[in-house]
């Protein structure tokens, strides 16, 4: 095929097929974006899990009958299914991590309505449901986002370093939950404390830099290399 032969094959500086460790994503490039995110993930799966795990049962110290609360919890489950889709459609058009930001305000507003709303049930039952398009839209947005800050050979160690750290807020939130109801907190007071968190993992990336709006839906973050 008139091609020259190939004597040996071209030198490569390794980093192309490299795999890094933890220490890796904590370098003087990715630090900054790294903390962010294992923050964010810590607080909204902590607040998450909180949200779907314990809303049936404060619902009933609220006041509700048990299949009213059962209602609710249900109706909070089905609201995902919504929040995942509108976060697609949205990232499509909008800076994910923007889109993902506006999500974490919405869902500290709305679960801090949420407890002021139990005495009026079609009320409550119409907050749970948006309240569950917004929190799964948040958790959902955090995975989306992830992937996009890491070069590709730190890509799964970053993602799975972050899902990690939110599992441990995801195991700590129900316990502590428990332990602040013996401690005689109100379902009011734990909401306005869960919906706080929220908003803290929405300040938290606001540390994060963005780069352009995406004209199709993906993660928008300016290189990790450009990172301060």
């Amino acid at each position: 095929m008139r091609q020259p032969e190939l004597v040996s094959l071209p030198e490569t500086d390794g980093t192309g097929s490299s795999t890094g460790g933890i220490r890796s994503l904590l370098t003087r490039d990715l630090r900054r974006p790294t903390l962010v995110l294992w923050g964010a993930f810590f607080l909204v799966m902590a607040a998450f899990y909180f949200v779907t795990s314990w809303t049936p049962t404060l619902l009933v110290e609220a006041g509700m009958s048990s299949t009213q609360s059962l209602t609710g919890g249900t109706l909070l489950n089905l609201g995902g299914i919504f929040g995942t889709a509108l976060l697609g459609a949205l990232a499509a058009r909008y800076a994910l991590i923007s889109v993902l930001r506006t999500y974490l305000f919405v869902a500290a507003a709305l679960v801090m309505a949420f407890a002021n709303s139990t005495d009026v049930l079609t009320l409550a039952f119409c907050v749970g449901a948006v309240i569950g398009v917004a929190v799964n839209g948040c958790i959902a947005g955090l995975y989306a986002l992830t992937p996009g800050i890491y070069p590709a050979r730190l890509r799964a160690t970053g993602v799975g370093a972050a899902i990690s750290v939110g599992r441990v807020g995801a195991i700590i939130a129900p316990s502590a939950a428990g332990w602040l109801l013996d401690a005689d907190w109100t379902p009011l007071a734990l909401y306005v404390a869960t919906g706080a968190v929220f908003a803290a993992a929405g300040l938290l990336l606001l540390a994060m830099r963005t780069g352009q709006r995406p004209k199709k839906a993906s993660p928008v973050l300016e290189p990790a290399s450009s990172a301060p």
